[in-house]
């Protein structure tokens, strides 16, 4: 098979490494690079080299963000924690326009499969983030699959004794799907009708 240029092929190949891009969409991809100005490319490797170098995490929830604390933890109401297992979560929680409450991500589930127990993901700062911020309800949106499942359940056996409500999201998203691709309406039902966990 011929093959490109060197630099086409480097280019092909970092863009065949993100997610869900193959050779084609790769090739595509480096083409309008390559095809576009100048100013354009450059743009663009600015855009990368600075989200590397300026974005990191919210010393409270785990949101991605540019500052020590991300905007929803500065200007939203403490008492409500929605919990979430990835920062990309966040923006799929944020489609329901009425939440007004922060967030914790976990970077993961309890998986023994997988080698992860509870000291692997962020349940420790969650526990201590509802003693500091005397927090009143802890959502569990953790996707609907046996891991977020067996995650949610070991998190509201821990805050039950500290008198916390802990709410799961209701059964609109299907068993086994990822929150990240659910649709506002079913998100905005789901949390509408959540229930409070009991062991």
């Amino acid at each position: 098979m011929a093959k490109f240029d060197d630099p086409i092929e480097r280019l092909i190949e970092y863009f065949r490494s993100l997610p869900g891009v193959g050779y084609k969409t790769a090739q595509r991809y480096a083409f309008s690079i390559i095809e576009g100005s100048q100013e354009r490319a450059a743009n663009f490797a600015e855009a990368l080299t600075d989200v590397k170098r300026k974005i990191s995490l919210c010393q409270k929830c785990g949101n991605y963000t540019d500052k020590p604390l991300c905007d929803i933890c500065t200007s939203r109401d403490l008492k409500t924690v929605c919990v979430v297992k990835e920062p990309k979560d966040i923006l799929a929680m944020e489609k329901i326009r009425n939440y007004t409450g922060t967030y914790h991500v976990l970077f993961g589930t309890i998986s023994p499969l997988d080698g992860r127990g509870p000291n692997d993901i962020k349940i420790k700062e969650l526990l201590k983030r509802v003693q500091d911020d005397k927090v009143s309800e802890v959502i569990m949106a953790t996707d609907p699959d046996v891991e977020g499942d067996a995650t949610a359940m070991y998190i509201a056996r821990l805050l039950k004794p500290m008198g916390v409500k802990v709410t799961r999201l209701a059964q609109g998203i299907s068993m086994g799907s990822s929150l990240e691709y659910a649709d506002e309406i079913t998100l905005s039902k789901a949390m509408e009708a959540r229930k409070e966990m009991n062991d």
